[in-house]
C-alpha cells in the first residue's frame, strides 16, 4: 500500500477496514468504515447505514463519533476512513463539521486497498463554524 500516513495510524486504518464489512449499503453499494481514536487512546468504530428514506442514511464517520460520545469521550485525536473505491474518499461536509466539533486538531486518514493519506481536519474545513455562547 502506498502511504503518506505515519505508522501510528495503521491500527486505526485496520479497524476502519474491518468495520467496513458491516456497512449496510443496499442502495449505493458504497461501503465505508471509520475508526476514531479518542484522546484516551481508545478506538471507536462505525460504518455507514443506508435507509430507503435517503435522508435517514448516516455516514460511517458520524457513527464512529457517536460511539466515542456514547462511551463518554468528547475529543477526537484522529479518524480513519476506509473504502474499496479506487480513489481515496474524503469525509462529506456534514462529517467534516462533526469531526471538527469533537477534534479541532484531529488528523483525518483516508485509505483504500492501495493508498492512504493523512490531512488535518482544519485543512479540510478551514474557517469551520463554531458556536460560541455569549
Amino acid at each position: 500500500m502506498r502511504s503518506t500516513v505515519a505508522d501510528e495510524y495503521s491500527a486505526l486504518i485496520d479497524e476502519a477496514r474491518r468495520v467496513r464489512d458491516n456497512a449496510y449499503a443496499p442502495y449505493s453499494g458504497f461501503k465505508v468504515g471509520a475508526a476514531v481514536r479518542g484522546k484516551s487512546g481508545a478506538i471507536y468504530r462505525g460504518c455507514n447505514v443506508e435507509n430507503a428514506s435517503y435522508g435517514a442514511t448516516i455516514c460511517a464517520e458520524r457513527n464512529a463519533v457517536a460511539a466515542l460520545v456514547a462511551a463518554g469521550e468528547s475529543e477526537i485525536a484522529a479518524i480513519a476512513i476506509y473504502t474499496d473505491d479506487p480513489q481515496l474518499t474524503m469525509p462529506c461536509g456534514i462529517c467534516r463539521q462533526v469531526i471538527v466539533e469533537f477534534g479541532k486538531d484531529a488528523q483525518v486518514i483516508t485509505a483504500n486497498t492501495s493508498a492512504s493519506k493523512q490531512i488535518a481536519i482544519g485543512d479540510l474545513l478551514p474557517d469551520a463554524f463554531v458556536f460560541r455562547r455569549s
